[in-house]
């Protein structure tokens, strides 16, 4: 299974490939944890990060392991790709302001929702990893480890950066939505079978995804936040 490392141009290319791939997917894990974190005291988001990246880490090598199989279901990325969308408007629509996180019920909420959406996003990751890890056949499993060990440390620290932003600036939670909603367009866009038929369509897929984010989210945020100042109008 660990075959030698062939360092030859084609090995070198897909190994920048994957690092490249790692900088960029490894943002939308970080970006999920942190929006699922937002919320809650100082105290609780550390115990939510090292859950939620623990998690993420355990998913990413099963999920690494199975990933010549993972690639051969059908649907699965589309799958995949419409229940994120919808994980993206119900971290939108948390509000802050009408959200009281001082139980253990909302720490296992926030650890609950890292750890489905990692599973969505470790899949679309490793899927990504592994088509460029079979550009090399005879070491391929050497590209998807490196891979695999790349992307810890980015989540667990692109997480923790997410969070200190957001504290400070709100408007990039809209923005980490509106990356999440983007994200899922291309897994829906990437399925084995139904990307043939949307792939001409991919930029309409892309804009009508993030403007379904950021319109059905901030509605259901500015919804939950009337109804907890004017209980008796509900």
């Amino acid at each position: 299974m660990f075959e030698i490392m062939h360092l030859n141009p084609d090995w070198l290319v897909a190994l920048g490939s994957i690092l490249l791939l790692d900088l960029l997917l490894s943002g939308d894990n970080a970006i999920i944890i942190a929006l699922a974190c937002k919320d809650l005291p100082p105290e609780q988001r550390k115990k939510a990060i090292f859950w939620g990246c623990a998690g993420a880490i355990a998913l990413r090598i099963s999920l690494t392991l199975m990933a010549a199989w993972l690639l051969e279901i059908p649907y699965l990325q589309f799958a995949g790709g419409i229940a994120l969308l919808w994980i993206a408007v119900k971290l939108l629509a948390k509000d802050p302001k009408v959200v009281h996180v001082d139980n253990f019920s909302s720490l296992g909420a926030a650890v609950k929702t890292i750890l489905f959406a990692d599973l969505i996003m470790s899949l679309d990751n490793v899927l990504s990893l592994a088509a460029v890890a079979q550009t090399v056949p005879e070491s391929k499993y050497s590209l998807l480890i490196i891979g695999l060990l790349a992307s810890i440390p980015l989540v667990i620290w692109g997480s923790q950066i997410f969070l200190k932003i957001m504290d400070k600036y709100p408007v990039i939670i809209y923005i980490g939505a509106g990356i999440l909603g983007y994200a899922s367009a291309e897994m829906v866009v990437a399925d084995k079978i139904t990307g043939p038929l949307l792939n001409q369509y991919s930029i309409y897929i892309q804009v009508v995804f993030v403007i379904f984010v950021l319109a059905l989210g901030h509605y259901l945020k500015i919804r939950h936040r009337n109804a907890q100042i004017n209980p008796s109008e509900n």
